[in-house]
């Protein structure tokens, strides 16, 4: 779940530092919470799921312009309510702010959901 060396990746599961990102916290049932993240990652343009399962989703997102592959992976953490995220570019170096700004439109996301504390 650690992020490389480059700047092309962002991980709730990581230190406090420049690859760190909150997880997304939720209030309410978890169950309604994960069901909320998969409908919400389904919609994000040019991403699809490739593995889901009660407490873990992969998708992968490609770019507008030349199809890279990011990985972007959801771990439900019901008992402490909040949703482990990890989003990664596979290839480069910098991915000039693309994970962060999935992550947070993903958390955005879950608030106007009714899902975000």
């Amino acid at each position: 779940m650690a992020c490389p060396s480059s700047p092309n990746c962002v991980c709730s599961e990581t230190e406090p530092g420049a690859h760190f990102v909150e997880s997304l916290r939720f209030n309410g049932d978890p169950r309604a919470a994960w069901s909320a993240a998969e409908r919400i990652v389904r919609g994000m343009p040019r991403t699809r799921i490739v593995e889901i399962d009660s407490d873990f989703l992969h998708a992968e997102s490609r770019s507008a312009v030349f199809g890279f592959v990011d990985d972007l992976e959801l771990w439900l953490r019901a008992s402490e309510k909040r949703i482990a995220v990890r989003s990664a570019s596979r290839v480069g170096w910098s991915d000039m702010g693309v994970n962060r700004r999935r992550v947070e439109t993903l958390r955005r996301s879950l608030g106007a959901a009714g899902f975000a504390d």
